[in-house]
């Protein structure tokens, strides 16, 4: 797959993260990003075998210098995991594989990784943000899904916990979001008016949470509200911190995760996701959209035994709700698939303008290789980058939002998915999340064809397909 919007992505994060020097998985790999120079390794004693051993192979390898190996950050913490930095990350290439390999012959002996990159989580993981998106919707076009009937009750209403971006100020002057609260969006719009990249996902998440499922009570918390993006090592912290502000709720909503070098999971979500066992709350999480098979995390905890009811994994179907979108992760380890693609809600408060100058590339053919109309082989208008990643002399196209947009991403199908949960909830007088998710998923007899394979699909009773057609390009 090339590399490109990968590089592209890059390029936006590291501006985005001055001080955290970042390198691209190996060979360009077009699935994740790692902090350059520093490892992460569980505290206490593995934490100080990986100090070790790293510094005694630094030492004894010629071309590799020692005297940058140390503890970066406190020996423990909540997330029970510990920096170590390895190398300069301003000087030369990453020493990060050569930490790596030192481990190797320990790693053998124990049966188990004792060392990994430090991972940046990100909302649109780098390889894939639809292409043309967010685009704002129609003046005569309504949510889509629409509003589905029904009443808030405070006493029954299910905890919908939100993890993304925040909240624009004006989130409430819509009106499906009376029941919803939330952090309020650090930084809107840049210095030239523009909204930055990925302003009002959170609120977009909480409108299709609202709109599925009214009654919830949803909480969006700003933990990814710079550009979307957090390296491993603080996530889970975040995380914690989440839960801690206003208890663990029925259901978490998260669109956001990596991939990783050889298909491991995070160290550094390992303490949250063995306290989230033993909880009561339900995980449901995006698969990710770099329209590969490589495990997400976290959606892909799924997958292991000891949190296969804990965790909902979901993809993405295309508009006509067919077949999977070309930009969705799939595999065995996704539970589930929903619409994805080209969903209408709210983005900015109801009918207030926002300019919003698009800043993504075009491209003649889908990055993914599907022939139908997808997002990133048509987008809607012209971007400002150029196909080299550089900013481009043609003038971009510069539209008004009114409240209502158009986005599409597996982030989207993720909060789709889990309000029909909360709403079986609902139908069903059911308390226990992860029940409801086991009678949800065994009575679905409708399915999709994704890659192939005919794969479980939720489609919410208020959504309306979209016609798979190729749109005329921009004069």
């Amino acid at each position: 797959m090339a590399p490109q919007r990968f590089r592209e992505q890059f390029h936006h994060i590291q501006r985005s993260m001055p001080d955290v020097p970042l390198a691209m998985g190996p060979d360009d790999d077009a699935h994740f990003l790692y902090e350059k120079g520093v490892v992460l390794a569980r505290d206490g004693e593995e934490a100080r075998l990986v100090e070790d051993t790293v510094r005694t192979h630094f030492t004894d390898t010629q071309g590799l210098v020692p005297d940058h190996v140390r503890r970066s950050g406190p020996d423990t913490n909540r997330t029970g995991v510990t920096r170590i930095q390895v190398g300069d990350p301003t000087q030369g290439d990453d020493v990060v594989p050569h930490a790596l390999r030192a481990l190797t012959e320990a790693e053998g002996r124990q049966g188990r990784r004792l060392v990994r990159r430090n991972h940046v989580i990100h909302i649109a993981p780098v390889n894939a943000c639809p292409g043309d998106e967010p685009v704002p919707a129609p003046r005569s076009e309504p949510p889509n899904p629409a509003s589905q009937e029904g009443r808030h009750d405070p006493d029954t209403a299910v905890g919908v916990l939100v993890i993304d971006t925040g909240l624009v100020h004006d989130y409430r002057s819509y009106p499906l979001l009376a029941h919803t609260t939330g952090d309020p969006q650090v930084t809107e719009t840049g210095p030239d008016g523009v909204l930055r990249q990925y302003v009002g996902h959170g609120t977009f998440i909480a409108g299709i949470v609202a709109a599925v499922a009214p009654n919830t009570d949803v909480t969006v918390r700003g933990t990814l509200s710079d550009v979307g993006a957090m390296l491993e090592s603080e996530f889970g912290a975040k995380l914690f911190e989440a839960v801690d502000e206003g208890g663990w709720p029925d259901i978490i909503s998260l669109s956001a995760g990596t991939t990783t070098g050889s298909g491991e999971s995070l160290i550094g979500l390992e303490a949250f996701m063995r306290e989230l066992r033993e909880q009561r709350t339900l995980l449901v999480a995006a698969a990710g959209n770099n329209g590969s098979d490589a495990p997400f995390w976290p959606a892909a905890y799924g997958s292991l035994p000891e949190y296969a009811d804990s965790v909902l994994s979901v993809g993405a179907l295309r508009g006509d709700g067919e077949s999977g979108a070309c930009f969705s992760n799939h595999g065995p380890w996704v539970h589930v698939y929903a619409p994805g693609e080209r969903l209408t809600s709210a983005l900015t408060g109801f009918d207030i303008p926002v300019p919003y100058v698009y800043q993504h590339s075009t491209y003649d053919a889908c990055r993914f290789g599907s022939t139908y109309a997808c997002t990133c082989q048509y987008p809607r208008h012209t971007g400002v980058l150029s196909e080299t990643g550089e900013d481009s002399a043609a003038k971009p196209d510069q539209v008004m939002f009114h409240g209502l947009a158009q986005w599409s991403g597996t982030s989207f199908a993720t909060p789709a998915v889990a309000a029909l949960v909360a709403a079986h909830m609902t139908a069903h007088k059911e308390r226990d999340p992860r029940a409801a998710r086991a009678q949800l998923l065994a009575s679905l007899t409708e399915s999709a064809d994704v890659r192939g394979a005919h794969v479980p699909a939720l489609r919410p009773p208020t959504w309306r397909p979209v016609p798979v057609a190729i749109p005329a390009r921009p004069a």
